[in-house]
């Protein structure tokens, strides 16, 4: 349901526009809207499809691997004591050592917001590497926290939701993924210490809570009114389904944020204007857990109708919200933000919202478009994010406005330090699916995924090839006897732009492909050293900032390409379709102003770049 923009182009406009300029038309972002009213009639799969483990799954050496190597670094030589400082001090309790400083520390933002979120890092890293010494730390961390956490950490305390979702989550994935025996037991003690601070149920942001606030006599600043106990469903039933407890259940449905959120979007109005971009787009992932653990159709439909919507107000990039807040459609806001700030999209986080809710939906609905929107967004946003420093440097914001540059966070350990860690992670768990009659590819990405077929047969696939950058991927099949199983291949609906289309050939032969939900299903029996080569059309497009716009950027498969310039050359959609390569990570266009660099967010350093150019309304 994401991808679709060629099918909105009509054989008439093609024919018009020429094959090449199958992008303005195709990806302009009114199409985007129509998305809406159709993402409710998209029916669940019987059986969802699975997750693979993050150990099932080897990255090659590249621009994943380090992102994962770089950040799991970053947090394995974190000082103990500092890590540890805002608990103990909360909790009236000797605080000797550093200090990290900056959100983290008692007297910043959010004290100890991050804990939780690099157990959870670590913890799916140990999965990854089973490198003993992660195992060790996440111990040695939990071991500290339990003599330091209790009630008074919360008394007071700004955003009670906000830190307990994450200390949530870092504790399950350490019982999950690291082996720790005692998590559950520090679970439970966590949630004996925050539950009296908790707002009583799910409350809107802003004025709601506010109101609530208000009605128990606290007359604290607005800033406590920022709490997100409508992201706690997610994680809560995460932990009763992985046995942590009934009680976790029983807290999850309350803090379902029906009423305002929920219900609206289920019946497909159109409620985001306004809302926190990151947080009200990972409450959506509550909404899939809703229906995953508690059967409620009324909550997935409400996750589909929502991102059908906030794919209808995303940039070229997949990023969403600016200045970290979703705008009102058809007002010209997008547009306007280009102008009026440098904070586009909130990259990590927003990145590991998207990531999650394009797994759930994948799962679910067995569409494959929603690995087209993932791709998208991770290649144009997160891959490409300045690294995470052991001082506390962390990149925040994505630009996309017309003096655009990647910059860092003023302030050391903001929020976006605690997700990237994890996104690094989960590349692993994105890249394929299993269903019962075999696997999907979900995301072309060097790797090596480890499985057991449905007949016991072991098997190992390999994946190679420098897509996007360029068209061909090849998958190398091992295992050890012939397996009768189907490999789902994901056939991104812009790659029939220009009357192109995705080809593949096993052990050199041609076969048919014939997407089914956004996926190519090959069925047949398997041998050890079969080959599929696939050829994947990656054609230059226009995306317009909003429907009927003369501001567009410059796509070639699911890469934005951005011109190297602050300047606004003056230049034809003729001649960014005809944008040629350069180098390995260099195309140029002409203009009426000589030549325009472009590079793709993943190759951008310091230099200045903008996302959109105006063009001439004709040509």
């Amino acid at each position: 349901m994401w991808s679709g923009e060629c099918a909105m182009t009509t054989r008439r406009e093609v024919l018009r526009m020429g094959a090449a300029a199958c992008g303005t038309a195709a990806l302009g972002q009114g199409w985007l809207h129509g998305l809406a009213a159709q993402a409710s009639s998209e029916e669940p799969l019987s059986t969802p499809l699975e997750e693979f483990g993050y150990g099932d799954v080897t990255l090659m050496p590249g621009r994943f691997q380090s992102q994962f190597t770089e950040t799991q670094t970053v947090l394995m030589g974190l000082n103990e004591d500092a890590l540890l400082a805002p608990f103990r001090v909360r909790g009236g309790l000797p605080a000797p050592g550093p200090r990290l400083g900056g959100w983290y520390d008692e007297g910043g933002f959010a004290p100890g917001h991050a804990f939780g979120q690099w157990i959870s890092a670590l913890s799916r890293g140990y999965a990854v590497d089973r490198d003993p010494a992660k195992r060790a730390r996440v111990q040695q961390l939990l071991d500290l926290y339990g003599h330091a956490i209790n009630g008074k950490f919360f008394t007071n305390f700004r955003f009670p939701s906000y830190d307990y979702d994450k200390l949530v989550i870092g504790l399950i994935d350490a019982h999950q993924f690291a082996g720790i025996p005692n998590a559950f037991a520090l679970l439970d003690t966590t949630t004996d210490a925050v539950q009296p601070h908790l707002e009583p149920m799910a409350l809107d942001r802003d004025a709601v809570q506010r109101q609530w606030r208000a009605s128990v006599g606290d007359k604290t600043t607005d800033d406590y009114t920022w709490d997100e106990p409508y992201t706690l469903p997610e994680n809560l039933y995460l932990a009763a389904n992985r046995g942590a407890g009934a009680r976790y259940h029983e807290m999850a449905g309350r803090y379902l944020l029906d009423r305002t959120w929920f219900d609206p979007l289920a019946e497909n109005r159109n409620v985001l204007a306004g809302h926190h971009a990151y947080s009200f787009c990972n409450s959506l992932s509550s909404a899939m857990q809703a229906y995953l653990s508690a059967g409620s159709l009324k909550h997935l439909r409400a996750a589909q109708n929502a991102f059908a919507m906030i794919r209808a107000q995303s940039f070229a990039t997949g990023g969403w919200g600016p200045n970290e807040s979703f705008v009102e459609p058809g007002t010209g806001a997008l547009k306007a933000s280009l102008t009026k700030t440098r904070h586009s999209f909130e990259t990590p986080c927003g990145s590991y919202a998207h990531m999650k809710i394009t797994r759930y939906l994948t799962r679910v609905t067995g569409d494959g478009s929603y690995g087209d929107s993932m791709e998208q967004l991770i290649w144009n946003t997160v891959l490409g994010a300045k690294t995470l420093e052991p001082n506390g440097r962390a990149f925040y914001y994505s630009d996309y406005s017309n003096e655009g540059g990647k910059f860092y966070f003023p302030d050391a350990w903001p929020c976006c330090s605690g997700t990237l860690p994890q996104v690094a992670a989960d590349y692993r768990i994105a890249a394929y699916l299993r269903s019962a009659d075999g696997l999907h590819i979900s995301q072309y990405l060097p790797s090596e995924l480890r499985w057991t077929a449905g007949d016991g047969s072991q098997w190992t696939l390999a994946q190679s090839g420098s897509y996007p950058l360029d068209e061909r991927v090849t998958l190398r099949l091992s295992g050890g006897r012939a397996s009768n199983f189907t490999v789902y291949l994901r056939v991104p609906q812009w790659s029939t732009c220009g009357g192109e289309k995705m080809t593949a050939r096993v052990n050199g032969a041609p076969v048919p492909l014939q997407s089914q939900r956004g996926f190519a299903p090959i069925r047949r029996q398997w041998q050890s050293g079969d080959t599929v080569e696939l050829t994947i059309p990656l054609p230059m497009r226009l995306a317009a900032i909003e429907p009927g716009s003369n501001t567009v950027a410059l796509m070639r498969g699911p890469l934005v390409l951005f011109p190297m310039t602050h300047d606004a050359p003056s230049v034809t959609r003729k001649q960014m379709l005809a944008a040629r390569r350069t180098g390995k990570l260099d195309w140029a266009m002409e203009s009426s102003d000589g030549l325009v660099r472009l590079k793709p967010f993943v190759a951008i350093g310091d230099e200045p770049y903008r996302t959109y150019l105006d063009v001439a309304t004709t040509a």
